[in-house]
């Protein structure tokens, strides 16, 4: 005897009536048997069929979650106005200096967010100087890997991305140029910015402005990345 998998939905219903009927009718034990047996090959194969509104979940509700692709996540983009931004976790590493720059889910709903912040040092003089997009970072012990991760973040969860510097002069300076005091920062994706302190108080000195030996800016940003993924 041959069995045939049954693909269509209605056809597969149909199939499993027919062979209950079938069994049924069956008069001798070997009939029965074979009847019994298609039976059941029918009704496991029905029985495998996924239940219309069945979803599977992985993760802690209040955890910052990560993807390594973007996918299409469900929760919106993370806006600044619901976002408390901060530095956190400086210091002074390896011929640079920086920090964490802490977002924090400040809304009632899930957010996501992935990719580079935007964000300007400002010295004191007002100076501003777009901060550049590390590909690796000696402070962080980070580098870019693509595609960024999208990293969703429950309501009071926070994300991560290093703001860091070389802090001594390269080539034949003598000394960097005036530090930035504030950081204007927003988040990837959002126009609107928040502007903060840029004290590093574990490097005891403001973020530094020092320049490469092409007079490039080495202050630079790492993309948007989950607290675990970066030493503390």
């Amino acid at each position: 005897m041959r069995f045939h998998a049954v693909r269509n939905q209605r056809a597969r219903t149909a199939a499993c009536h027919g062979v209950t009927r079938a069994g049924a009718r069956s008069r001798t034990v070997t009939l029965g048997v074979l009847a019994v047996a298609a039976s059941g090959l029918v009704m496991t194969a029905c029985g495998s069929q996924n239940t219309p509104g069945a979803a599977s979940s992985s993760g802690s509700p209040g955890a910052a979650s990560s993807s390594g692709s973007p996918g299409a996540p469900s929760a919106a983009a993370c806006v600044t106005s619901e976002l408390k931004i901060s530095l956190t976790a400086t210091g002074a590493l390896a011929g640079q200096a920086g920090g964490y720059l802490k977002f924090t889910n400040d809304s009632g709903s899930p957010c996501r967010m992935s990719g580079w912040p935007t964000v300007t040092g400002l010295t004191a003089a007002g100076q501003a100087t777009r901060l550049g997009h590390l590909q690796a970072s000696m402070f962080g012990a980070w580098h870019y890997t693509a595609p960024p991760p999208v990293v969703t973040l429950q309501p009071g969860n926070s994300a991560y991305a290093i703001v860091a510097a070389d802090d001594k002069p390269a080539g034949s300076s003598s000394r960097c140029p005036a530090p930035y005091t504030r950081l204007k920062v927003s988040p990837p994706g959002d126009p609107e910015s928040v502007t903060i302190s840029a004290w590093l108080p574990g490097a005891v000195s403001y973020l530094p402005a020092c320049t490469a030996a092409d007079g490039s800016p080495t202050a630079g940003t790492s993309t948007v990345t989950t607290l675990s993924s970066l030493p503390h």
